[in-house]
């Protein structure tokens, strides 16, 4: 399903132009994959290299998919809250489920000793060694995360 973007968000009118998207996905895999397919495709057409695309589409992943197994709890009723932009050298961008929300300090160190045979804990280091920024906001069911990407080729 193509994205469309709200007048609000249309691309700039520069040499740097903005492209910004906002899309609302049931908590379904495959809805979560076209939403990661399409911010790939952007990515490459803006020309990223390799190791940022890469490195976004795992954070990307990682986040989604908590959203819809852990805050959705895989609720197909409950929907998924998708915002990215690039402009420029950045990539921003903000997951919201419909979940009760968490505490990411409540998430046990998946390096420590006694956890490593553990799952859990996993992505969100993941996602954090990954991208630039990362921010838990609001009641902890919202995912905001950056990445500045190195110079286009």
């Amino acid at each position: 399903m193509p994205l469309t973007l709200p007048d609000t968000m249309k691309p700039a009118r520069d040499s740097n132009p903005v492209h910004a998207a906002e899309v609302v996905i049931p908590s379904d895999c495959d809805a979560a994959r076209r939403v990661q397919d399409q911010i790939e495709q952007l990515l490459v057409a803006q020309r990223a290299c390799d190791r940022d695309i890469f490195c976004v589409k795992l954070a990307l992943e990682e986040a989604l998919v908590n959203a819809i197994k852990h805050g959705n709890g895989l609720d197909r009723a409950k929907k998924v809250h998708v915002r990215y932009r690039l402009a420029g050298d950045r990539f921003e961008v903000s997951i919201t489920d419909e979940g009760p929300g968490f505490d990411p300090d409540d998430v046990p160190d998946p390096t420590a000793l006694e956890n490593l045979e553990r799952p859990c804990g996993r992505g969100l280091m993941l996602m954090r060694h990954y991208m630039s920024r990362v921010e838990y906001q609001g009641r902890g069911n919202t995912v905001a995360m950056s990445k500045t990407l190195c110079p286009s080729k």
